[in-house]
C-alpha cells in the first residue's frame, strides 16, 4: 500500500507527553485530561500499482475505521501519498495510532517529526574545469554535464530571479519525461518564474502548519508560495544545477569568479518543504514524505536534501526522507543527503539508509587571510570577510563581559566595548563566533576578532565586523592588550581588508562540525560515504534575505558564502546527475560505488586529509570512502551493483516479516522475496564494515565491469591493507573479465571474498584498512573497516584472557 499522515484539530496545543513501549513507537499521553492529537504518518509500501486515487480513496477507508464519521477522517487527513507508495498524514490521538500500528497492511505509524537543514571555487579545486572541458572536444562524455537530466531540490524554495536559473537558448525543451507542474502562490508566477531552467516548483504546509501553527507571511517575514526567504534552498540548488555566471562575488570582491552548479545544463525542480523559524528553516516530515511522492510521480532523477535530525535516529521506515529514498531507489532516483553538522563526537552522523548517498564536509584550497597589525607593529594574518579597513582600539572580552565569556548575559561593561574591537576567544564558555559578534554588537563594539581551536576553527560572516585567529595568535594578541594596559596605554589595532587567495592552503581536510560515523542504527553500513566541499562555497542567495538571516542585518546581496553539509550535499548531486546523463541505465547503487571507489583520501599536498575537530588524519567515519572526484567517477572501471533481492535480505536483516516485505518492495516476476533463516545484515556495499569481529569472518562482494575499454575484457589484481590488529585476505587476487560481444548480453560480473581474522585482543576500538582492485588504468578501492570485540567481558578472567591469546597465536 503506502504512506499516510493524519492530523486532527486539538483544544489543546501543548506539548505531548510521549511513551515509548516495548516496541520503541511513540504513545501520545494524555495532558489535563484532553486526548493530544499530533501529524502521525501511516506507512503502508508500495501502492500495488493502483491509480492515486484509488489509493487515495482506500487511505480513507483505513483511516475511517478509527473515526466514528467518514467526513471527520476525511477532515484528518493532511495527504495521501499515492503515486509513487503508499500511505497518508493525518492528525491523530495514540489511541488511534495504536489501533492503526495493530491493522493488518500497516507497515509503520510514527508520530511526524521537525527536521533541521544542514547548514564558485569548489568545482574548479574538484576538477571539473569548465574551461578546460569547453576546451575539448564536444564527443567527449564529461561535456554533458546533466544534460536533460531532472535534479529536484527538497529545501526552502528558490529565488527565480537569480541568474542561475535564467532560461538559456542553448537548452532543449524540456525533458518529455517530465511530468510535474510550477504552482502559482505568493510573489510566485509560474508564467514568469519557471522556464527551461527551472522546469518545476511545489510548496508544502500542511505539515509544518499543523504542528507549529499558522505561518508568519507578515512583512514578508515568508511566502506561501515556493519562493525563498530562507536562502537556503536558492544556494543549494545553485549548487548542484546553478547556470554559468561570470564575475559573481561576495561583498567586497571577495571568491570572484565564475559561479556555477556541478551539472549546470540539468534541469531543476523545487519542493519547498522548509519554512523560515527562528532564523533557521524548518520541515515537518509529513511535507517532506508528500514533496518525495510528488517528485518521484514529477520524474526527477536524482532528489538532494540538505535536512535531517540529529540522533537519536529513528528506524529506517519510521523516517520521511529514509522511507523516501526507498522507493526512490527503486524506481532509478539517486537520493542525496547530507550528513549533519553534529561533529566531531563519533556516532552522530544522519541520513543513514543505505539506498541513500550521504556527504561530509570539507574545505577547498581558497582562503580570505587578514592583516592584523597591533599597536606594537606586529603583524598576524588571520581571516575574515572583511570590505572595509579599520583602525580602532582594541579591548579583551573580560574588559566587557564577566569572566570573559563573550555572551549576552554576561555582558558588564558596554562602556568599555563601544566602538572597539573585542578580543573574545572560543574556549571561554564555548561560544560561537556568530554569539560573540552579536554580544559585542549589543555592548556597542565595532568589530570582533575571535580565537579559537585551530581544529575548530572556521571563518564565517556573523554581522558584525569579525577576523578569525588560531589559540596561538590570539593569546599573542592577548599578551599585547596586558602589556599595553599594564603601559597605561590604550592597545589598539589595523585590520586591512580581506583578500582572496587560492591554492595556498593545503586541501581538503574535514571541516569539524561535519557530522561522523559509525550509524548508530546500523554499523555494518559506513556512513558517511564520502566527502565533498562544504565550507564557505559562493551560491546564488535571493536578495530579499540578509546574507546572516538576522533581522538586523539590512545588507542585500545576490551572491553568499555558507557552510555546512548543506553545501557539500548539492555538490555531490550536481556529480551525480552528471554521472546520471553519462550513464542513464545505471542504477542508483552503480551511481554511489562509482562515487566512492573513486574517492581519495590525500591533500593536494599528496598528505593524508586532516579530520578538523583533531589534529588527526581523516579515516572512513569521517569521510566515508574519501572526497569525490567527479572526473574518475565518470569511468569507475567496476561498480558495485546492489538489486531487489538484495535489498530483500537487508530488510530481512532488520526482522521486518515476509509480508511486510511484498509490500514495501516493487513486485516483480523472478523476485524472491522470502527470508533466510539467518539473514546477513551486508549488503554489496562498496565498504566492509564489521563492527563486531570476535572470529574469522568471510564476507563476499560482487563487481561489475563497467569501464570504458570493458569491451575489450580486463584483468584487476587486487592489494590488500590490512586494518591494525587484523588480518585481511582476498580471494582470487585476480579477477578476470572476458571482452564483451557487440550488441549481446549486458556488463561481466565477478566475485570476491574477504575474510578477515582477529589478530589482537582488543575491545571497542575501530581500525581501518582497504581492499584496492586495479587492471593498470583504473583503481577501484574499498575501504575496510573492522572493530575486533574479542576481550571477554570479565576483565578478572585471566584464564580465559590466556584462553583468547592462545587461539589467536594458533591462528
Amino acid at each position: 500500500m503506502g504512506i499516510a499522515v493524519v492530523a486532527i484539530s486539538a483544544p489543546l496545543r501543548s506539548s505531548p507527553a510521549i511513551i515509548l513501549d516495548s516496541t520503541g513507537y511513540e504513545m501520545m499521553g494524555f495532558l489535563g485530561g484532553v486526548a493530544v492529537v499530533v501529524v502521525h504518518i501511516v506507512y503502508l509500501g508500495h501502492n500495488n500499482g493502483l491509480s492515486p486515487s484509488l489509493t487515495s480513496r482506500s487511505h480513507l477507508q483505513l483511516l475511517s475505521r478509527v473515526f466514528s464519521k467518514t467526513d471527520e477522517a476525511r477532515e484528518a487527513i493532511l495527504y495521501s501519498y499515492s503515486c509513487e507508495f503508499s500511505g497518508f498524514a493525518a492528525l491523530l490521538n495514540s489511541t488511534q495510532a495504536a489501533t492503526l500500528s495493530e491493522t493488518e497492511g500497516v507497515i509503520s505509524v510514527f508520530r511526524s517529526r521537525i527536521l533541521e537543514l544542514h547548514t564558485t571555487r569548489s568545482w574548479d579545486f574538484m576538477g571539473l574545469s569548465l574551461h578546460m572541458q569547453m576546451e575539448q572536444s564536444a564527443h567527449q562524455m564529461h561535456l554533458k554535464f546533466g544534460d536533460d537530466v531532472i535534479v529536484g531540490v527538497l529545501d526552502t524554495g528558490v529565488w527565480p530571479e537569480s541568474e542561475s536559473f535564467r532560461d538559456d537558448p542553448h537548452y532543449g525543451p524540456i525533458p518529455s519525461s517530465w511530468r510535474g507542474t510550477c504552482v502559482r502562490g505568493d510573489k510566485f508566477d509560474p508564467a514568469a518564474a519557471c522556464n527551461r531552467k527551472l522546469i518545476g516548483a511545489r510548496y508544502y504546509l500542511a505539515g509544518i502548519e499543523s504542528e507549529l501553527g499558522p505561518l508568519n507571511t507578515s512583512g514578508g517575514l515568508e511566502y506561501r508560495s515556493p519562493r525563498d526567504r530562507v536562502g537556503h534552498g536558492t544556494h543549494t540548488a545553485s549548487t548542484a544545477v546553478g547556470n554559468v555566471v561570470p564575475n559573481a562575488s561576495y561583498f567586497g570582491g571577495l571568491g570572484r569568479g565564475v559561479a556555477r552548479g556541478g551539472a549546470p545544463r540539468a534541469r531543476l525542480a523545487v519542493y519547498k518543504v522548509c519554512w523560515y523559524r527562528d532564523l533557521t528553516g524548518q520541515c515537518s516530515d509529513a511535507d517532506i514524505l508528500a514533496a518525495f511522492d510528488d517528485a518521484l510521480c514529477d520524474g526527477v532523477h536524482v532528489v538532494s536534501a540538505s535536512l535531517g535530525s540529529p540522533p537519536p535516529l529513528m528506524p529506517l521506515f519510521k523516517t520521511s526522507t529514509e522511507i523516501g529514498a526507498f522507493h526512490a531507489m527503486q524506481r532509478g532516483v539517486v537520493t542525496v543527503f547530507s550528513a549533519g553538522n553534529d561533529g566531531p563526537d563519533a556516532g552522530m552522523v544522519q541520513n543513514v539508509s543505505p539506498w541513500g548517498l550521504t556527504v561530509a564536509a570539507s574545505t577547498i584550497d581558497r582562503r580570505f587571510p587578514t592583516v592584523i597589525t597591533l599597536g606594537n607593529n606586529a603583524s598576524i594574518v588571520g581571516e575574515g570577510f572583511l570590505e572595509k579597513d579599520m583602525r580602532k582600539d582594541l579591548v579583551e572580552s573580560s574588559s566587557v563581559f564577566a569572566d570573559g565569556t563573550c555572551t549576552f548575559d554576561q555582558l558588564i561593561n558596554r562602556t568599555a566595548a563601544s566602538r572597539k574591537i573585542v578580543l573574545c576567544f572560543g574556549t571561554t564558555g564555548m561560544v560561537s563566533s556568530d554569539i560573540a559578534a552579536l554580544a559585542v554588537y549589543a555592548s556597542d563594539g565595532a568589530g570582533v576578532i575571535f580565537a579559537d581551536s585551530l581544529s575548530r576553527k572556521s571563518i564565517q560572516d556573523s554581522f558584525l565586523p569579525t577576523v578569525h585567529v588560531d589559540l596561538h595568535q590570539g593569546t599573542q594578541i592577548l599578551y599585547y592588550i596586558r602589556a599595553a594596559s599594564a603601559a597605561q596605554m590604550m592597545a589598539t589595532v589595523h585590520i586591512s581588508p580581506s583578500k582572496t587567495v587560492v591554492g595556498r592552503t593545503p586541501a581538503p581536510a574535514v571541516v569539524y562540525f561535519s557530522s561522523r560515523g559509525p550509524s548508530s542504527i546500523s554499523p555494518n553500513i559506513l556512513k558517511p560515504d564520502v566527502t565533498a566541499p562544504g565550507v564557505n562555497i559562493l551560491a546564488a542567495w535571493p536578495p530579499k534575505s540578509s546574507p546572516t538571516v538576522l533581522p538586523l542585518d539590512k545588507r542585500e546581496t545576490e551572491w553568499n558564502f555558507d557552510s555546512g553539509t548543506s553545501m557539500s550535499c548539492p555538490h555531490v548531486s550536481g556529480i551525480a546527475a552528471v554521472v546520471r546523463s553519462v550513464h542513464p541505465t545505471w542504477s542508483p547503487a552503480a551511481v554511489k560505488s562509482a562515487l566512492m571507489t573513486t574517492a581519495y583520501m590525500w591533500d593536494d599536498t599528496s598528505d593524508a586529509m586532516l579530520a578538523g575537530g583533531t589534529l588527526k588524519a581523516a579515516d572512513a567515519f569521517d569521510v566515508g570512502a574519501g572526497h569525490v572526484d567527479p572526473l574518475r567517477a565518470l569511468d569507475p572501471g567496476l561498480v558495485y551493483d546492489a538489486g531487489a533481492r538484495d535489498h530483500v535480505l537487508f530488510l530481512c536483516s532488520l526482522g521486518y516479516p515476509e509480508s511486510q516485505i511484498r509490500r514495501m518492495v516493487l513486485p516483480r516476476p523472478s523476485l524472491d522475496a522470502t527470508c533466510p533463516q539467518h539473514a546477513a545484515a551486508d549488503l554489496n556495499y562498496p565498504a566492509i564494515v564489521l563492527p563486531d569481529l570476535r572470529a574469522a569472518v568471510t564476507v563476499k562482494r560482487t563487481v561489475t565491469n563497467v569501464g570504458a575499454a570493458g569491451h575489450g575484457g580486463a584483468v584487476y589484481r587486487a592489494s590488500v591493507a590490512s586494518p591494525q590488529g587484523a588480518r585481511a585476505e582476498v580471494w582470487p587476487r585476480e579477477l578476470v573479465f572476458p571482452p564483451r560481444r557487440h550488441g549481446g548480453g549486458g556488463a561481466a560480473q565477478a566475485s570476491y571474498y574477504v575474510t578477515v581474522t582477529p589478530a589482537k585482543l582488543s575491545r571497542g576500538r575501530f581500525d581501518f584498512g582497504e581492499v584496492v582492485w586495479s587492471d593498470g588504468f583504473h583503481r577501484v578501492r574499498t575501504p575496510l573497516v573492522v572493530r575486533v570485540n574479542n576481550l571477554p567481558d570479565d576483565a578478572g578472567g585471566h584464564e580465559e584472557r590466556r584462553g583468547a591469546a592462545a587461539d589467536l597465536q594458533a591462528a
